[in-house]
């Protein structure tokens, strides 16, 4: 199996962050060869998920994610900015994980599909992203 861990700079404010060309790059270096692709992210404040970007799917994750898991005092979990203990509940709805599969050397992704990391801790602008190739 190959691995490689990336830097994603997500700033100071909730981000959807398109990876999908960091993840093709990287099973490009895999020659013709099928397999899996699993996406890590070691972290307890973010996830991925596979969406639809750039026709507002993105914000409409993030205002989602807003109504689901408001950034208000109810939490429990409360050191870092006001309502960071959300940013903590995020990964059970938001899976810091992701496995797809590589056909001839190519992420099988639908028309419409990408790779995304999920961000709503502004108080971490900077996260790993683990890319492991296991071939088939």
């Amino acid at each position: 199996m190959r691995s490689e861990v990336i830097t994603v700079q997500t700033g100071s404010r909730p981000t959807v962050r398109d990876i999908t060309s960091e993840a093709e790059r990287f099973v490009a270096g895999q020659g013709d060869g099928d397999g899996l692709l699993h996406v890590f992210v070691p972290h307890a404040t973010a996830g991925l998920a596979i969406i639809e970007t750039g026709s507002g799917s993105d914000d409409d994750l993030l205002r989602a994610l807003d109504d689901l898991l408001p950034t208000d005092d109810r939490w429990r979990h409360r050191h870092g900015s006001p309502g960071h203990g959300r940013d903590h509940v995020l990964p059970a709805f938001v899976p810091p994980y992701a496995t797809l599969p590589v056909l001839d050397g190519r992420l099988a992704l639908g028309t419409w599909q990408s790779i995304c990391l999920v961000d709503t801790n502004g108080d971490n602008p900077s996260r790993k992203v683990r890319f492991s190739f296991l071939p088939a």
